[in-house]
């Protein structure tokens, strides 16, 4: 089914969200760089001294590992940043924007003490190190062809094995149809393998459930972060506290829950 945008009048960017995005992704791009450097010294005594093997870097099979194992890396911990509000916290961030374009693939968090650690199993594998960052920023250019309202769906096997526009568009969706779907970096045989997949019906509401109307580039990383501690202040006993910690976005004590789903909230 042809997805036809051309008839909403609603806008495709606007010059204070663009700018928000770069500055946000010049940020993370320092902070990333650091972090990078000092993951990268770690998953390389990890590589040497406590992975059984190592596998050699010009071999066709460790690149098939890589690649595999890079984007099946990627799935869980994507999965795991919409469902632990600890995480989500900063994934938020990267959705917060009411629009989808090319500069919405640089609006990236700035918490990234977490992200790094993911490729832990990748050097214990054998992997080597310098080709786990690598085949990761292969992703990260990959995702600027998601970020698109420009194009359409593609042929029926592109759409049934990688990750196009269309799928990622429902991704950044807020509608309760499209919320927490499409997890996928470069495939998205994970999300029609485990039940996350969702195919485009109509033109998502982009950003947040509790949509955010600032352009601040401080209160768009911290919002999420402030009103999390915001809830832990509040909560009555140690189980409310690690429920809003490591419960999923909405989550409630049951004594305050209303039947509503869990919402991508905004402060």
């Amino acid at each position: 089914m042809a997805i036809r945008f051309d008839d909403d009048d609603r806008e495709r960017f606007s010059t204070e969200d663009t700018r928000a995005n770069i500055l946000t992704g010049l940020g993370a791009l320092a902070i990333s760089s650091v972090l990078r450097t000092a993951a990268l010294v770690f998953y390389a005594w990890l590589y040497v001294y406590v992975a059984p093997f190592q596998l050699p870097a010009d071999s066709w099979y460790t690149w098939v590992i890589l690649f595999i194992g890079v984007d099946l890396t990627i799935y869980c911990y994507h999965r795991m940043t919409h469902r632990i509000r600890l995480l989500w916290a900063g994934h938020q961030v990267h959705h917060s924007s009411q629009y989808l374009n090319v500069s919405v693939a640089l609006r990236r968090k700035w918490a990234q003490w977490f992200e790094k650690l993911m490729w832990l199993p990748l050097p214990l594998m054998g992997v080597p190190p310098a080709l786990v960052f690598t085949m990761h920023s292969l992703h990260l250019i990959y995702g600027l062809f998601a970020h698109t309202e420009k194009i359409g769906k593609l042929p029926r096997p592109i759409e049934a094995i990688f990750v196009t526009p269309s799928h990622h568009r429902v991704h950044h969706g807020s509608d309760a149809e499209y919320l927490d779907k499409n997890y996928g970096s470069m495939l998205i045989i994970w999300d029609r393998m485990f039940g996350t997949f969702q195919p485009e019906l109509h033109r998502p509401t982009y950003g947040l459930t509790k949509q955010l109307t600032t352009h601040s580039i401080w209160r768009i990383q911290v919002h999420e972060f402030a009103q999390m501690f915001r809830d832990i202040r509040g909560a009555s006993s140690w189980r409310d506290r690690a429920g809003y910690v490591f419960g999923p976005p909405g989550w409630k004590p049951p004594q305050a829950r209303t039947g509503q789903a869990p919402e991508r909230t905004a402060a």
